[in-house]
């Protein structure tokens, strides 16, 4: 069963991504930082993350580098609303950073899907 852990203060951004991912038959593991987040992914076996960008205590490009220092080959998909300024230039610098793919947030579930798909082959 593939793994994919869901990072994303927003509690409803995390419910409607699990509904969308097991859905389509993922499993699916949720924190709501960038902290919660990397102990989820030292604790299980993760085959992608989907982490947003601006968030407290770990924010997501932060979160992006420490993971990816730790295993390089990581597939990770960076999402963000822009926050409160709407201020979409997160994206570009988690693609910098290491994300795979980066999608704005409001998407559809087709456009969530077929960037997993990518990431996982």
């Amino acid at each position: 069963m593939t793994t994919v852990l869901v990072i994303d203060d927003e509690e409803l951004a995390r419910y409607t991504l699990r509904e969308v991912l097991e859905g389509s038959g993922y499993t699916v593991l949720e924190a709501e930082d960038g902290e919660k987040g990397i102990q989820a992914f030292h604790n299980n076996q993760v085959d992608l993350i989907i982490t947003d960008i601006i968030m407290p205590h770990k924010e997501g490009v932060e979160t992006i580098i420490e993971l990816k220092r730790e295993q390089p080959d990581l597939k990770i998909i960076a999402i963000s609303g822009g926050g409160r300024t709407r201020n979409l230039d997160f994206l570009k610098l988690a693609g910098d950073y290491g994300a795979d793919k980066v999608l704005a947030k409001p998407f559809t579930a087709t456009e969530i899907m077929a960037a997993v798909q990518e990431c996982l082959g």
